[in-house]
């Protein structure tokens, strides 16, 4: 079960912020044995609670620079007077948690818990929380962990018009399993305590004005025995929260009072109309990371920079698409199509929304006689592959594939992903797609096989330039139309020598999968690209696009989400996970700003697309976690810990 702990230091308290802060770090070391999977805090003090969860290990949590900028901020409202006594509590509430339900990798999942009016954390596991979602209709849910509905429905009962002790009891009297609580309400300045089962140990250091909580007893004893206050409070004694009882715990004078949930009577707990305590989440930095007021890129982009009205060079640099059209595209077919039927170009076609698309294009629209080529090196999804046979088999084309060592393939890109954790850099993230660009040769091949000599990409949508990628490696990309065969020498030099000093450095990427990535180089980037990009001649329409492969042919999306960009690809939701987490932006965030500097969508709409593009994508993660071999939550768990930049 996971550990919980608090400390309430009431007004007039012996108890400065270097006892308060040890005291919580304290609590935290001997309550880590319990969860070790997320750590969360909530300080409560003059009128915030401050909020702050982790989905990594407490001695990890204390350790980082995130939780200890998060206690600095909170070190203002500690206030005391000339003789150290604190002039206005404060108090926190702590969580270790081992996880039950709800992933740790989604923020939310993690606790403290955040209702309407209370912050808590919760010890247990409820075993009814989906029957009394389904009982209480007009609740939200918006978490996947059972905590949520034991705060959700005390919130209820008090807006129902009991009192707090009364609406504790109701909500125990509904629920099935365990559970020990202790939470702050923005309306009232008190800490409560609740359990069912007598999984909670207090003890109140009556001299000192200051009231602590634990799991255990033995932990509670060794804070006591260890602990800032342990000169003063030897005599300070360890009692057991019954099992079916509640306290709650003043801030004016951290003093405890008791409650049983079978007689409950009216206790010292005002209650205000309104809320008399601001609650700031400050899990996610991601709010207060500027970003550009035309677009939506962050400040943490590569090479980006903004003038006096927030406008970033990006923008202000942006040239609108202008396709050379359909005639110039047609004079390219015209020169090889034929009229007998027979085969006339290659189209490679990854079965993703573009590719499928363009097939659609150049075989009913364009006239032409097209074979499709895809290379499956073991990160096809098998939506793509499904999608691959509603176009081919409705348009009666034929599909060659070509299939890599796929176990080989995919235990290069789980050695080279444990190696990018030794060093993470996120320059180094295109290697653990290295295996893909193979794509290029075997079409070469495919070529001179088949002597089909014109080779189709449904490829060049500048909406989709991701040069970041580089930007992260030190090198600012020239304009290449999305061609990486188009990136400069000047480019190129300096991409082999950041990525050569990153294996020097980091000796992990001379495995097995080396001499594959050192082809995949030389395919993408040396060897000749004489390949004809669709849409450096088309306008790029992703309604049409959707409209036309939904419509038509029944294509399929994805069951996480309305997007239909990049979901024929399975790594492509990981590597988006490492850039957000880390940079606090993924190659949606390009995408979208694209979209707006072309007056497809407002600054607005991508805000609002980009909640949805940019949640993590677990049923994806799981699927390519299992394909490649690698433990997810341990992966995600060390991922989580890179230092932000932001």
């Amino acid at each position: 079960m996971c550990g919980i702990f608090g400390i309430v230091a009431g007004r007039g308290a012996s108890c400065d912020k270097t006892a308060f802060h040890q005291s919580i770090i304290d609590l935290f070391k001997l309550s880590e044995p319990r969860g070790r999977e997320a750590s969360g805090l909530v300080i409560s003090a003059r009128n915030e609670v401050l909020v702050f969860k982790r989905p990594i290990a407490p001695s990890s949590m204390l350790r980082s620079a995130d939780f200890k900028s998060f206690v600095k901020a909170s070190e203002a409202a500690y206030k005391v007077d000339e003789n150290g006594a604190v002039s206005e509590a404060y108090a926190a509430i702590g969580h270790c948690r081992l996880v039950y339900n709800g992933t740790e990798t989604v923020a939310g999942n993690n606790q403290p818990i955040i209702s309407d009016h209370c912050v808590g954390v919760h010890n247990g596991l409820i075993t009814n929380d989906c029957d009394l979602w389904n009982q209480h209709a007009g609740i939200d849910r918006t978490l996947d962990t059972d905590s949520e509905i034991i705060y959700r429905l005390i919130d209820r009962f008090v807006d129902e018009g009991n009192d707090l002790s009364k609406a504790i009891s109701l909500t125990f009297a509904e629920l099935e399993g365990t559970a020990s609580l202790g939470f702050f309400r923005n309306d009232a300045r008190l800490m409560v305590l609740a359990t069912n089962n007598g999984s909670i140990y207090t003890a109140h250091f009556e001299k000192q004005g200051v009231f602590v909580f634990a799991s255990e007893k033995f932990i509670l004893e060794s804070f006591i025995a260890n602990g800032p206050f342990m000169a003063k409070a030897q005599a300070t004694a360890v009692e057991q929260l019954a099992a079916g009882k509640g306290m709650i715990i003043p801030f004016r004078d951290a003093i405890p009072q008791i409650f049983d949930f079978d007689k409950v009577v009216k206790i010292t707990a005002d209650i205000s109309a309104t809320s008399i305590m601001t609650v700031k989440d400050m899990t996610d930095h991601l709010g207060d990371v500027k970003r550009c007021t035309k677009c939506v890129l962050p400040e943490t982009y590569p090479y980006i920079e903004y003038d006096q009205d927030g406008v970033c060079n990006f923008c202000r640099n942006y040239k609108t698409q202008k396709p050379q059209g359909r005639d110039a595209l047609e004079n390219i077919l015209a020169e090889y199509r034929k009229s007998d039927g027979s085969p006339d170009c290659i189209v490679a076609f990854s079965g993703g929304r573009d590719s499928s698309y363009g097939l659609h294009m150049i075989k009913n629209e364009m006239g032409m006689n097209p074979i499709a080529f895809t290379y499956d090196w073991g990160m096809v999804t098998d939506i793509a592959r499904r999608n691959s046979a509603r176009m081919c088999g409705q348009l009666g084309i034929e599909h060659i594939l070509r299939a890599a060592d796929i176990p080989a393939k995919r235990r290069y890109i789980r050695k080279n992903i444990h190696a990018w954790l030794a060093r993470p850099k996120l320059g180094m993230i295109p290697i653990f797609m290295a295996g893909d660009k193979m794509f290029f040769h075997y079409l070469r091949e495919l070529r001179r096989e088949t002597g089909i000599d014109l080779v189709l990409f449904c490829g060049g949508n500048l909406l989709e330039r991701t040069d970041f990628k580089a930007g992260f490696a030190g090198v600012k990309e020239n304009e290449h139309g999305n061609r990486l065969f188009g990136l400069s020498l000047a480019n190129k030099t300096g991409l082999f020598l950041w990525y050569a000093s990153q294996y020097l450095l980091n000796p992990r990427y001379f495995n097995e999968s080396f001499i594959d990535t050192m082809w995949a180089y030389f395919s993408t980037f040396i060897a000749k690209d004489d390949f004809t990009y669709l849409y450096h001649y088309l306008p790029w329409n992703e309604e049409e696009i959707n409209k036309t492969l939904i419509g038509q042919y029944g294509w399929e999306g994805a069951a996480d989400s309305d997007n239909t960009w990049r979901i024929g690809d399975g790594y492509t939701s990981f590597i988006n996970y490492i850039y957000h987490t880390v940079a606090g932006f993924s190659e949606y965030d390009t995408f979208r700003s694209n979209q707006i500097r072309e007056g497809l969508i407002t600054r607005e709409q991508a805000q609002e697309l980009l909640a949805q593009d940019n949640e993590p994508k677990l049923d994806v993660l799981y699927d390519f976690a299992k394909h490649t071999g690698f433990n997810l939550e341990e992966v995600l768990t060390r991922i989580n810990s890179i230092e932000k930049l932001y």
